[in-house]
């Protein structure tokens, strides 16, 4: 992905000597570029957190949609060097060509060297994102829930997944591994904004909100696997029987293998960490911990993401847990803006103008997708079973949102080059309708519990 391309770029850059001369010649004012962009991109991630936090909507989306409104869709300050793109189409690299006096020549090197960095940046932001979110995913929860949540999280895998990408397929003749991608963004479900509403309406512990969130933790897992064996499958460009299972079946023994050994992992770190007595002597091993499980998950063809989100869910469970999700944190704050920004950058939301007769197929996938997106979790509260008077329509509108999960669907494969503009930005709007609708009727579904029975805790 991203840092393959970047390292491809620098080590080219290494070899011929003029190549070399023109990187030095350059570097103050691309860094000049990444810490101005920077600048820009920490700023809107900030006010986008903000207003969507005073409007109780999730701050994450306020920053994917300060991000389309700093990007190729609006202002042009945070763009990239795709879909033709050049640095005269950024207001940032113009200013930067005309405070420097750079050649047409010049401000392009600066321009694509600049994006280069940032995309790593970004990458490494959504690597720290699966970390937090695997340090979250609560394994002893995980492992007590009961067989209704394994069977909801199944189903609200299995059926938009199946009916996405057929119906991507069928209805609209998108190619399959475009397709299969697609479906793969509709099987995710964001824990942590159905688990901040649960908690703000204090059904945490009901039996509804126990459902929900274990289905909603075994929805990443499967979602972390689906993921990495379709950016595998978009690496090769075709579908190739044999190469498909062996990626399914290398994703789940890596990821369930790095679970089973995380008594061993845990004590090692432990051990690691009461000796260490300078500062950083729990982040630094969690972060070597979390990018060698990265690195090994890239080195077998799978994602990177898979190895860090693996990285989380075993160090969940040690000693240090506590004070690690404390110290993650302000690192996560810095850097997974970048990745959301960057997100909400890239997509151009031009593609979807109706009034232009070519996009409006694209405006048909959208929709498509918000449908099959909603429906597809909503049928998984009537995959539960033997549990009398169950609320299944807030089991199944609890697992409707997409959030920061969706997001690092579309993000991937966005950078992997996949998905063309419209299935992107479908992709996106889908996530933000979900993640927008969701909580308000998640209210109103146990808002008609509240007033017929009380729901009692269980620890199921």
């Amino acid at each position: 992905m991203f840092l393959n391309d970047t390292l491809t770029l620098w080590s080219a850059a290494s070899a011929p000597p003029l190549l070399a001369t023109v990187a030095a010649e350059y570097s103050p004012i691309i860094l000049s570029g990444v810490l101005l962009t920077l600048v820009t991109i920490f700023i809107a991630s900030k006010i986008g957190s903000e207003v969507a936090n005073r409007l109780d909507f999730p701050p994450v989306l306020g920053e994917l949609v300060a991000g389309v409104v700093v990007g190729v869709s609006a202002l042009h300050l945070v763009i990239f060097p795709e879909g033709g793109l050049v640095a005269a189409d950024s207001l940032l690299m113009t200013a930067l060509q005309a405070l420097n006096h750079l050649s047409p020549e010049g401000i392009e090197t600066v321009f694509e060297s600049q994006s280069e960095v940032l995309s790593v940046l970004a990458e490494l932001g959504v690597i720290i994102l699966l970390f937090e979110i695997g340090l979250e995913s609560d394994l002893r929860q995980l492992k007590a829930v009961g067989i209704q949540a394994v069977v909801v999280a199944c189903v609200g895998v299995a059926v938009p997944f199946a009916a996405g990408t057929i119906g991507l397929m069928l209805l609209f003749h998108v190619a399959a591994i475009p397709a299969i991608f697609a479906g793969a963004a509709l099987t995710a479900t964001s824990i942590g904004i159905t688990s901040k509403v649960l908690s703000e309406l204090g059904q945490l512990k009901s039996k509804e909100g126990q459902i929900i969130v274990g289905a909603a933790v075994i929805d990443d897992v499967l979602g972390i696997i689906v993921l990495a064996v379709v950016a595998s499958l978009a690496k090769t460009g075709e579908i190739d029987v044999t190469n498909l299972i062996y990626l399914i079946v290398s994703a789940t023994v890596f990821l369930i293998g790095s679970i089973l050994l995380g008594g061993f992992f845990n004590q090692t770190f432990t051990s690691i960490v009461e000796k260490l007595e300078t500062r950083g002597n729990i982040i630094i091993p969690a972060f070597i911990f979390a990018f060698f499980m990265a690195f090994l998950g890239n080195a077998i063809h799978l994602e990177a993401i898979l190895g860090a989100f693996a990285a989380g869910l075993v160090l969940d469970e040690s000693d240090a847990r506590d004070e690690l999700d404390k110290l993650i944190k302000p690192i996560a704050d810095l850097l997974v803006p970048i990745f959301f920004v960057t997100v909400g950058a890239r997509a151009d939301l031009g593609v979807l103008n109706p009034t232009v007769p070519e996009n409006r197929a694209g405006l048909l996938i959208a929709v498509f997708l918000v449908v099959v997106a909603v429906i597809g979790k909503l049928v998984t509260g009537w995959a539960v079973f033997g549990i009398p008077g169950v609320n299944r329509w807030a089991v199944g509108v609890g697992m409707i949102p997409r959030g920061e999960v969706g997001l690092v669907f579309a993000g991937i494969g966005a950078a992997s080059g996949i998905l063309d503009k419209p299935l992107q930005v479908s992709i996106i709007i889908m996530v933000i309708l979900t993640t927008f609708v969701a909580p308000p009727f998640l209210r109103v579904a146990f808002g008609e519990v509240e007033t017929d029975t009380p729901v009692e805790p269980t620890g199921e």
